[in-house]
């Protein structure tokens, strides 16, 4: 049975949240990037019968950090995180708009490599720094949380400080040689993809195509 993936667009910047549970009666739901009020997040939580279990972050950017704090504060879920990118949670008014952020340290920090079992679900966690030096995806049974690493017609900017176009281009060809190409991409910020459509059309990855071709 397919996970049951929950998509809400949150924060000023309509940054993607995801509520992911292991089939839709579940009770238990893994929320990716708590981008906006952790209240509005909750009552979501509550209306679909699940409470949030753990919380996975894909990576620091003030965007996708704005509901962490209250949401782990107010159901107790560990938060999960970039090892390389603890300090922009735990002292985010030293990087974030003012106010935006709460601090919070992190339950659980990451590298990649890892295998994280929450909420009767087996995320492999895949290290594709780029848009930011330590970012992380995750994947589960057919579904890739990408973060700010791929959109739909698009990849993510690398004109951020610690941020390289050609370490990102190195995480996007790891994705596409690593995991199917029906596998469904969940971004931090417009619609869902899948990995063989973005490796086919994509503009930005016309130079991995060339690779491929030649």
């Amino acid at each position: 049975m397919p996970l049951r993936v929950d998509q809400l667009s949150l924060g000023p910047i309509g940054t993607n949240c995801y509520v992911v549970r292991a089939n839709a009666t579940a009770d238990e739901a893994v929320v990716v990037d708590p981008s906006g009020n952790a209240t509005e997040l909750r009552l979501t939580l509550a209306g679909l019968g699940a409470r949030c279990a753990a919380i996975l972050v894909t990576h620091g950017h003030w965007d996708h950090l704005v509901g962490v704090a209250g949401l782990a504060e107010g159901t107790g879920a560990p938060v999960h995180m970039p090892e390389g990118e603890r300090q922009l949670l735990e002292q985010p008014d030293a990087y974030a708009p003012a106010g935006s952020v709460g601090p919070h340290v992190p339950e659980v920090t990451l590298t990649g490599g890892e295998t994280l079992a929450l909420a009767g679900i087996e995320f492999e966690v895949l290290a594709v720094p780029g848009h930011s030096p330590a970012h992380l995806a995750y994947y589960a049974d057919g579904c890739l949380f990408s973060g700010d690493v791929l959109f739909a017609g698009s990849v993510g900017r690398t004109d951020f400080p610690g941020s390289d176009w050609d370490t990102l281009v190195a995480s996007i060809r790891l994705l596409v040689d690593r995991l199917p190409a029906e596998t469904v991409v969940y971004p931090g910020h417009g619609p869902t993809t899948t990995l063989g459509a973005e490796f086919a059309r994509n503009p930005f990855l016309a130079e991995l195509r060339a690779e491929r071709a030649g």
